[in-house]
């Protein structure tokens, strides 16, 4: 299995050499050359989550230097929860925040981590990782990258647009991690971020990779758990389901688009996105133009140039095509704070932000269809916004008051990717 850049400019690469680089040279993300076919695989017979990951990933790792470490790299990286809850009828969530930093990006943070770490012991040599975050992407690969041998991360975050709890996964860890609070906005933290590997100089000195969502270490993984909710989905109901995902670089979007493309049986994909309308504009109009991304309450979603678009156009090249596969519809604020409110009086249940923008989604346009909402974080690391509107305070889960009493650093740059080698 070989893996290609979406801009065709670049070598064909083996997994452990897209993941090692992040970037391909020529600027474009790295996707396979072609996508294995579950047909094949017993999925009934599969045991254990990380043993369903190892089945659904070692095509894309045949041949590979990881090779003969992939089942253990799934053992270290998926060792907690992926429940999918029935909130009612065909109504179902997937909930994703049963790992350490409770959100979603444990997933392909753990595992780009474990990769990363071996493939460094076996050719003996050093990395420094950079990532920029709008909320939860930071704090995982802080967590995931946390003492691994080998690797420096640099974790850039725009001032005053993270939750506090946020901030403080992003700022707790110290050692190999150091955090750098931007005076800018995402879209500012991530163009550092491909500045900086553009630098030839900073880049080769550095030995820069990436575990933002445009790496493929973080993608593959991620789209094992639409593999396993719609087969889990599908043996219950009968019906292959909708899933409804919070959306803003479109990684976890497209790790869905990439289980569908391997057979799984997903009737549809919708993405739900905040006040950031780049999205639902494009399919409107047919024209895709990025924008300055708005400040909003489900701030990991504030993203008005979304990365992973560019493997979604090389997925499905023919406008009309992706147009015809893509469904997306943006929720504002005060829909995201009536729905967290109105979930919670009728069922109990609470959500985060992200997760609301879904839920309304299913409700206005779904309803009544089978249904997978994907749950990409706790309410507990949005308390300021949830816990007024359910008028309880959220428990917090062990993991996330683990991180919450570490004390916490971070230093204060502008928006010059230079200053992060200073």
């Amino acid at each position: 299995m070989k893996f290609v850049s979406t801009r065709g400019k670049a070598p064909a690469v083996s997994a452990s050499q897209a993941i090692m680089q992040g970037l391909a040279p020529d600027g474009g993300l790295y996707v396979p050359e072609s996508f294995p076919s579950l047909g094949n695989l017993a999925i009934h017979e599969i045991s254990s989550y990380p043993e369903l990951a190892f089945e659904v990933l070692a095509p894309f790792f045949e041949d590979d230097l990881l090779k003969e470490d992939l089942a253990e790299i799934c053992m270290d990286a998926f060792n907690f929860p992926v429940p999918l809850v029935t909130l009612k009828d065909q109504d179902a969530v997937l909930e994703l925040f049963h790992g350490p930093t409770a959100a979603f990006k444990d997933f392909g943070a753990r595992f780009l981590a474990a990769c990363m770490e071996r493939m460094l012991a076996k050719e003996q040599r050093k990395l420094t990782i950079l990532v920029a975050t709008s909320g939860d992407t930071g704090g995982a690969v802080a967590a995931a990258f946390a003492n691994r041998k080998g690797i420096e991360v640099k974790v850039l975050y725009p001032k005053g647009r993270v939750s506090a709890r946020q901030q403080q996964q992003l700022t707790c860890w110290g050692a190999n991690i150091q955090a750098y609070e931007v005076d800018g906005s995402f879209d500012d933290c991530q163009k550092m971020v491909k500045d900086a590997f553009m630098d030839q100089t900073v880049s080769r000195q550095w030995g820069l990779s990436s575990a933002n969502s445009i790496n493929l270490g973080r993608l593959l993984p991620q789209s094992v758990y639409y593999v396993f909710a719609s087969h889990l989905y599908t043996q219950a109901f009968g019906k292959r389901p909708i899933f409804i995902i919070p959306s803003g670089n479109v990684g976890n979007s497209c790790a869905a688009f990439w289980a569908l493309t391997m057979g799984s049986p997903i009737e549809r994909i919708v993405l739900s996105v905040n006040e950031n309308k780049t999205i639902p504009e494009f399919l409107t109009s047919g024209i895709y133009q990025t924008r300055p991304s708005v400040q909003t309450l489900a701030n990991a979603m504030d993203v008005g140039a979304p990365s992973n678009m560019e493997r979604l156009f090389n997925l499905y090249p023919d406008v009309d095509t992706l147009k015809s596969m893509l469904t997306a519809y943006s929720v504002d604020d005060r829909t995201i704070q009536a729905t967290i409110k109105e979930v919670y009086g009728e069922l109990g249940y609470i959500l985060c932000p992200h997760t609301a923008t879904a839920e309304r989604v299913r409700r206005d346009h779904f309803a009544g269809q089978p249904t997978i909402v994907v749950s990409t974080a706790h309410p507990a690391k949005f308390e300021q916004v949830v816990e007024p509107l359910i008028g309880t305070a959220v428990e917090v889960p062990q993991n996330l008051a683990t991180l919450l009493d570490k004390p916490s650093s971070f230093k204060a740059i502008g928006t010059d990717y230079k200053d992060l080698f200073n």
